[in-house]
């Protein structure tokens, strides 16, 4: 009788529950303590690409981890853009837009991703789309694109407690901000192409369920 893996033990996932702990530590202390909510955002925000490199090392990759690494993602941005809409509220319309677009856009295609039968939501066909496959297959886009989007969001935060320092005339976070705001309308931009992706290929599925149906009839 073979011995069943606890696949809530492998190293990846263990990696994925401190980064839990973490964005919840972060949480707590947004509205007060900059300093702890920063540290502790970011290293939750760094660890997202140590898991992956973990579950190749070790060949652990599990469903289970991909959706804690895909809820912990979502929640953490979620939960900084509520604190900002509360720090910015003359901009709460636009943190609304982007927490809706990121949530959504994100579920139905993880969503369909496993309807489809996929292994992982990062497994794109080039035939799907180009842009989908380059961000997903190269993995210094990948994490280029993520961190500046978590850039972009961080250094708000940060701005609105401290100007940090300064150089050449201009605070370090007012220059992270807009450095990386652009880097962050793409990355909704793409969010947006993930939601366009799935409901093409959820409507594919739609349609062959449909024909299935009738031949069946």
């Amino acid at each position: 009788m073979t011995e069943t893996e606890n696949i809530f033990l492998f190293v990846p996932n263990i990696i994925g529950y401190g980064r839990v702990i973490l964005a919840l530590i972060s949480f707590y202390y947004m509205p007060t303590h900059y300093a702890v909510a920063a540290w502790c955002y970011i290293t939750s925000a760094l660890l997202d690409a140590f898991d992956g490199h973990a579950a190749r090392y070790f060949n652990q990759g599990t469903k289970f981890g991909a959706m804690l690494d895909q809820l912990t993602d979502r929640a953490g941005t979620m939960c900084l853009l509520v604190t900002l809409a509360q720090f910015y509220p003359d901009y709460t319309f636009w943190f609304q837009l982007s927490m809706a677009i990121d949530i959504c856009c994100h579920w139905i295609y993880l969503h369909t991703t496993l309807l489809q039968g996929k292994t992982s939501h990062k497994f794109v066909d080039m035939s799907e789309n180009p842009i989908m496959s380059i961000y997903y297959t190269n993995r210094k886009v990948l994490f280029f694109m993520c961190a500046g989007n978590e850039a972009f969001y961080a250094a708000l935060y940060l701005l609105h407690f401290t100007e940090g320092p300064v150089f050449v005339g201009i605070s370090l976070f007012r220059a992270v901000v807009y450095l990386s705001a652009p880097i962050a309308f793409v990355k909704t931009l793409l969010s947006l192409l993930h939601g366009y992706v799935a409901c093409i290929n959820l409507s594919i599925i739609d349609v062959k369920e449909r024909e299935a149906l009738r031949k069946a009839k």
